[in-house]
């Protein structure tokens, strides 16, 4: 049985499959008369909606349930939920707080499992990520990407991804926010080549690809006051850009808070790509989704 509960669940020969079937116009409906439960202890409207639509288009009948409904690990231990929702569906997609519950509903289950977002990880994203790059650029190989920010679980899974298919992942973080080294270890062990830039300049200079996220996630709006000062230089500007490559692409996960971790100059400018990367969420959902319950099993 094949999880994705980190993006290096797939080597990096299987993480290029899935863009490729991310990119197909046409999928064998390979969800024909099946269903796609998926789990929301923590909300969200891109990886909702782009779940449903993609398991809609492999030809299956997604059922959302949200904690209220569900209760992990308060109603029900969450190698139950995996037992019990194993019988409804392909496959089980479930956002969570805490990495442990996802683990243990995939211990549970005895049909694919897709972390949808953790404290540690989000690699749906990453996979969004990549295709937007290749979008851009034609080929990942020899691109640079500059993160600067929250070395957060969007950060991790990102960098993680980047060492799969042979980019560079540079990155700056305010003092106190940057990856552990149990995360650096893991980010290395796939390959990255990470760059740990003394400052945003640092990082975004020559760099193919900017990316940012919120300084403050769901679950840290007390934490905002002290956040926002903290992150205050790490701000993406038209002036920070201007120090990347001609061909620079600008990247957010989104949502942003704009006018905090970048400004509005950037968000809509001629160099954003965050509407197409949000959109590619659905695609690449697809596409796993394609690999997991088909080739993945094989």
């Amino acid at each position: 049985m094949r999880h994705l509960l980190e993006i290096d669940d797939l080597t990096s020969d299987e993480l290029h499959r899935v863009l490729e079937l991310s990119a197909a116009v046409d999928l064998p409906r390979v969800l024909d008369g099946l269903g796609g439960v998926l789990l929301f202890e923590k909300p969200s409207a891109r990886t909702r909606a782009s779940m449903e639509m993609a398991v809609v288009q492999l030809g299956g009948h997604p059922v959302t349930l949200r904690n209220e409904e569900v209760g992990i690990d308060t109603r029900e231990g969450a190698e139950d939920l995996g037992r019990l929702f194993s019988g409804y569906g392909a496959v089980i997609g479930a956002r969570v707080f805490e990495h442990h519950k996802i683990e243990r509903l995939a211990a549970g289950s005895t049909v694919p499992v897709v972390n949808l977002l953790s404290d540690e990880a989000h690699p749906v994203q990453a996979l969004a990520d990549l295709m937007t790059m290749q979008q851009a650029f034609g080929a990942l190989e020899g691109v640079s990407v500059a993160y600067v920010g929250d070395a957060n679980n969007v950060a991790r899974s990102l960098g993680v991804a980047c060492g799969l298919v042979g980019v560079e992942f540079r990155v700056s973080t305010p003092p106190g926010y940057g990856f552990d080294e149990t995360s650096l270890d893991r980010l290395r062990g796939a390959g990255a080549e990470v760059v740990l830039a003394d400052g945003p300049e640092a990082a975004v200079d020559g760099a193919d690809v900017v990316y940012t996220d919120a300084w403050y996630s769901m679950g840290q709006e007390a934490e905002r006051i002290e956040r926002t000062e903290a992150f205050a230089r790490w701000q993406v500007d038209d002036t920070l850009m201007s120090r990347a490559s001609e061909r620079a692409i600008f990247l957010h996960c989104l949502p942003a808070h704009r006018g905090d971790e970048a400004t509005d100059d950037v968000l809509d400018g001629p160099r954003s790509r965050i509407w197409p990367q949000a959109r590619n969420r659905m695609h690449t959902a697809r596409g796993l989704l394609a690999w997991l319950v088909d080739e993945g099993l094989r």
